[in-house]
């Protein structure tokens, strides 16, 4: 499954409202060219009547670390980015589950590898979303590639450049007849998804792969794991070998596009009985109740739009 794009009225570029068809960037830009720009992925949902934006300022502030990260100066605060969201999300009058994608790059400037001669820009486009993956399961497969690995390039930063290894495992997948793609790490432990975290459950306890995996440190499995322990589960960060992917109990996916995806099958193995799990199935529901704004609990996680 992939998001289709729905054009709406405004983007917010360089600190201005521009028109959606006129939110131009140049074809020698550095970015384009090299990579040399870092992205977020935000979530809008519905909430009684309102549009609340989920875990805004941690996902700016990731932004802002991975621009940190790549050396550049973004030229906006967190505060200011997160008033130009809701601003933006505001002026397309979106009420509906919504996708915020940021983005901070280097511009058109001098042609060649070092990018300090080309300018910093930064861009906030908002639409209309639907599901990403399937929320009655997928089936993935281990990637015959692996997850670039932080000595090679900052996997803290979530980088323009760096999803070209993602866009590679994740075109395997498909073309093999997968929704989605497993990496495995540079020593042959468990990473990530093309696009998401991945979540094991063994015995009542749920299994995560630990950061120097390489993996993207994701707003959504930070959640997911304080979920996980409010509700009494262990949740612990090990080193996960390949063949436990076969043997587990249940195993998901999480992330801002993924949300909470359930894995049924793996390289053609069954996951448990094949069917949505217990666990996961009760993870889920917390979350959705989360971002419907049911929950008084974790009610800061939200910022209200209207």
């Amino acid at each position: 499954m992939a998001m289709p794009i729905k054009p709406v009225d405004f983007v917010w570029m360089d600190g201005k409202f521009v028109k959606w068809n006129e939110a131009h960037v140049h074809v020698m830009a550095h970015c384009l060219q090299y990579g040399t720009g870092v992205f977020e992925g935000i979530r809008a949902y519905p909430t009684h009547g309102n549009l609340s934006v989920f875990r805004l300022k941690d996902h700016y502030q990731r932004l802002l670390n991975s621009a940190k990260i790549y050396m550049m100066d973004a030229g906006y605060s967190l505060d200011q980015l997160c008033d130009a969201t809701i601003e933006l999300l505001r002026k397309n009058n979106l009420h509906e589950t919504s996708y915020v994608r940021p983005i901070v790059f280097r511009g058109f400037g001098d042609f060649g590898l070092n990018p300090l001669n080309s300018p910093v820009q930064a861009a906030i486009c908002t639409f209309p979303t639907g599901d990403y993956l399937s929320k009655t399961g997928i089936k993935a497969c281990v990637s015959t590639w692996r997850r670039i690995p932080d000595m090679s390039l900052p996997t803290a930063a979530k980088a323009c450049g760096s999803y070209i290894n993602s866009s590679l495992a994740k075109l395997e997948a498909v073309l093999n007849g997968f929704d989605e793609a497993i990496l495995l790490d540079y020593h042959g432990n468990l990473g990530e998804g093309s696009g998401e975290n991945v979540f094991l459950v063994k015995n009542g306890k749920l299994l995560t792969p630990h950061v120097s995996a390489s993996i993207l440190e994701g707003i959504t499995r930070a959640s997911v794991i304080q979920i996980a322990r409010d509700q009494g589960y262990t949740v612990t960060e090990p080193h996960i070998a390949k063949s436990q992917l076969y043997t587990c109990d249940e195993l998901f996916f999480t992330g801002t596009a993924a949300e909470i995806t359930p894995i049924l099958e793996v390289d053609r193995r069954k996951i448990g009985d094949g069917k949505i799990g217990p666990v996961t199935s009760k993870l889920r529901e917390a979350f959705t109740e989360i971002v419907s704004g049911d929950s008084t609990k974790y009610k800061s996680w939200l910022t209200e739009v209207y």
